[in-house]
């Protein structure tokens, strides 16, 4: 059997039409964006050194070593915080997430998200779950170490991110 009398084999076309197809169908799926937006950078670094800053500090007066007056005075501002403040806007690979927070006598009293990503009907599913249990964490923990909500891993990190922000700006 020569080359000539393969290709012209019915059965040898069918394989050889059957491979292109498969190398063309792969060809296509790994080439395939599932988003239309920028990509962004995972955040989770960033708010992953906040926490551990907010823990070492937390720590450290909680077991009462380090400078009083430090202490004191880093202290005193806050339990005299009263007001609302809002944190940045943290944009995530679905849209922009930014949240608000009312303190009164240095206590957060409440948690709002002044923006979620609400571009389809996944995002909206997906935040009306999320937001809510991450005010539940933050009213709980008083500060930005929570977790993130399963499901919604870039939500929370843009929660979480503009919420330290918003700490921060409120000095507590």
């Amino acid at each position: 059997m020569n080359a000539r009398s393969t290709l012209n084999d019915p059965g040898a076309r069918r394989i050889a039409y059957w491979a292109l197809a498969t190398v063309a169908t792969l060809v296509l799926l790994l080439g395939y964006r599932t988003s239309t937006g920028p990509v962004l950078p995972p955040t989770t670094s960033v708010v992953a050194a906040d926490r551990t800053q907010t823990q070492t500090s937390s720590s450290v007066d909680a077991s009462g070593s380090g400078d009083d007056d430090t202490d004191t005075d880093t202290d005193t501002p806050a339990s005299d915080t009263s007001g609302t403040y809002t944190g940045d806007a943290v944009q995530t690979r679905w849209g922009p997430v930014q949240v608000q927070i009312t303190v009164t006598d240095g206590t957060i009293t409440d948690v709002t998200a002044v923006q979620v990503p609400d571009a389809n009907p996944k995002d909206i599913a997906i935040n009306s779950r999320a937001v809510p249990v991450l005010h539940s964490e933050v009213l709980a923990a008083q500060s930005a170490d929570i977790d993130t909500v399963s499901g919604a891993t870039d939500t929370s990190v843009g929660y979480i991110g503009s919420l330290q922000s918003a700490i921060d700006e409120a000095g507590l």
